[in-house]
């Protein structure tokens, strides 16, 4: 199935810039056979992605594990100077910005886990097939187990 990484839909030009197309291409996609998002998503597609979904897989993973990955990718970006999406790098100054993936991580990590849980919860979602793993360990058995079927 076709993936699509949803920070690289949303962010398409230099200074992070936005999409203003972004919730209908995404909802293009949503309307083909078959797809893969890699996100929880944006709040303004988000229902629309569980909508359309036939399986959540929730990686429902500690701060204590999501921080190190964190930290570890965004220093390497920062260093390396990689680009990302729309051709952005993060820097040394985004560091100290309230939206830099490490600050936002940490502060949206319990607000996040809430709102999965109550999608999952909710009645107009009873459709979806939710996998849930609480440990990377169980997302990788998982994934070897469905892929040496």
């Amino acid at each position: 199935m076709p993936y699509h990484e949803m920070d690289a839909l949303h962010y398409v030009g230099p200074g992070w810039a936005v999409d203003d197309g972004f919730a209908a291409k995404v909802a293009a996609i949503v309307s083909s056979p078959g797809w893969v998002f890699d996100s929880f998503g944006y709040p303004q597609v988000r229902e629309l992605l569980w909508e359309h979904a036939d399986t959540v897989v929730w990686l429902d993973y500690s701060r204590s594990v999501i921080m190190p990955r964190v930290l570890r990718r965004s220093l390497r970006r920062t260093l390396l100077r990689e680009p990302v999406f729309g051709g952005n790098r993060e820097t040394l100054a985004g560091w100290f910005r309230r939206d830099h993936p490490a600050w936002w991580a940490w502060s949206q990590h319990a607000a996040r886990r809430a709102a999965i849980h109550r999608l999952v919860h909710d009645p107009r979602f009873a459709h979806l097939r939710v996998i849930r793993f609480g440990a990377p360990e169980e997302a990788d058995t998982w994934l070897y187990d469905l892929i040496h079927r």
